[in-house]
């Protein structure tokens, strides 16, 4: 009898899964992870076979930008109508296929585009769905929240990360690739430009999300507006005691792991490796060990704290690093390449994992989605900014010699991680 309901309540806690919203946010988070790959490592294979230098495509990291500095225009998506398409579609719809339109024509130029013969085109084009992903990141997150009630949250949480996942890994990355062995690059960014469209047909399906009471939708003036919607989250966060030490960690903390993948692909393909073997164990092979690494990171989380964790998952993204040196001596070697993936994959997800949660605990809950776009914006910074010399150190070092650099570049946020740990600074919401 025990059992029977314990049974039951399993399949009553998983029936909210057939909520419609539920399955529209699944779409979405696969809309929101596809353009990622289009414009980092994707894009970086198709420069690579372009001919493009090592050094330049290493500052193609800089097209991640958008990614951070979203926060500044994330109040005007959040309350400015837009004409027509507001009043047809409602506030969050009406931005939501806005940026999937953008993103569709976006990618499909950049497919068509030729990095070879006009590389600022290239970059501009990148630039441009870079942008287009980052806006819709922001309206989509918001939307996840006002569709959902309370108990659903978890739900939705776990749809969109795991179409956010899906779309990244497998269509964007192991997809992309294996159809560049069957036909050129421009006709797989069009295939990746109708995917978008899912979102599109979701969001129609689904409906608006109610505005629900206590969520202000228009500021009285401009004035308010940028007070309410940008400077409030800020001063609040920088009352945090050693918040200019908070911001170093999260900036450097994941530092040595951007900086070593953004020359991945590159490296493989120089290395002899093939888009389908590259679509495999990157990808595919890679998905499984990140899912495993995240399931991982936040039970040592739960287990042993938000430090150790962190520390543990620092610790190993450094040493996933060295095994690429092993790879770069060992040459075309797919056993070599598997481990290293294995590695590589489930250091990152264990990492990462902690990561986020570290983060989420930063958040007052007054400001929760504005100082989150504020700290994944520093968080951005490492593979955005920082990274986008790495093409230049691995032209100028040799493979060997920079991924050994990425480890050592690595050790900066280990330091600050222990301060930290020293000054107690912990998460708010921990």
């Amino acid at each position: 009898m025990g059992n029977s309901i314990k049974n039951m309540n399993i399949l009553k806690s998983l029936s909210v899964y057939k909520n419609p919203k539920i399955l529209a946010i699944l779409f979405l988070g696969f809309a929101s992870g596809l353009p990622l790959p289009l414009t980092g490592a994707t894009l970086d294979a198709v420069l690579n076979q372009a001919g493009v230098t090592k050094t330049a495509i290493g500052l193609f990291a800089l097209i991640s930008i958008p990614y951070s500095l979203k926060f500044l225009w994330s109040p005007i998506i959040d309350r400015l109508p837009i004409p027509i398409f507001t009043k047809l579609l409602g506030r969050r719809r009406s931005w939501i296929i806005l940026t999937q339109i953008s993103l569709i024509a976006s990618i499909t130029m950049l497919g068509f585009s030729n990095p070879a013969e006009n590389l600022m085109q290239t970059a501009l084009l990148a630039l441009w769905v870079a942008f287009s992903s980052a806006s819709q990141d922001i309206v989509i997150d918001a939307y996840r929240i006002e569709s959902l009630e309370p108990t659903e949250q978890g739900a939705g949480a776990s749809a969109s990360t795991t179409g956010y996942i899906i779309s990244m890994k497998l269509i964007g990355g192991a997809m992309a690739f294996w159809l560049s062995d069957l036909m050129p690059w421009s006709y797989v960014y069009a295939i990746m430009a109708i995917m978008v469209g899912l979102g599109i047909i979701a969001v129609i399906i689904a409906g608006e999300p109610q505005v629900k009471e206590g969520i202000t939708t228009a500021s009285k003036n401009l004035v308010d507006f940028i007070r309410e919607g940008v400077i409030a989250p800020f001063v609040d966060f920088v009352k945090t005691p050693n918040w200019l030490l908070i911001i170093s960690f999260i900036i450097f903390y994941k530092f040595g792991d951007a900086f070593a993948g953004k020359m991945l692909t590159p490296f493989l393909q120089d290395t002899g490796f093939t888009n389908s073997q590259i679509a495999f164990y990157l990808k595919t092979f890679g998905l499984g060990a990140t899912l495993l690494g995240a399931f991982l990171g936040g039970a040592l989380v739960y287990k042993i704290g938000i430090f150790k964790a962190l520390f543990i998952g620092g610790i190993l993204q450094a040493i996933s690093n060295l095994t690429l040196v092993m790879l770069a001596h060992t040459g075309n070697n797919e056993v070599a390449l598997a481990v290293v993936v294995a590695v590589e994959n489930l250091s990152a997800g264990m990492g990462t994992a902690a990561f986020v949660a570290y983060l989420s605990g930063l958040c007052n809950v007054r400001y929760t989605a504005t100082q989150y776009a504020l700290l994944s914006s520093f968080a951005a910074t490492g593979r955005t900014f920082l990274s986008s010399s790495s093409g230049w150190f691995a032209q100028s070092l040799g493979w060997s010699n920079f991924f050994l650099l990425s480890a050592v570049v690595a050790v900066p946020g280990l330091v600050i991680l222990i301060l930290l740990s020293k000054k107690q600074v912990k998460p708010v919401n921990s």
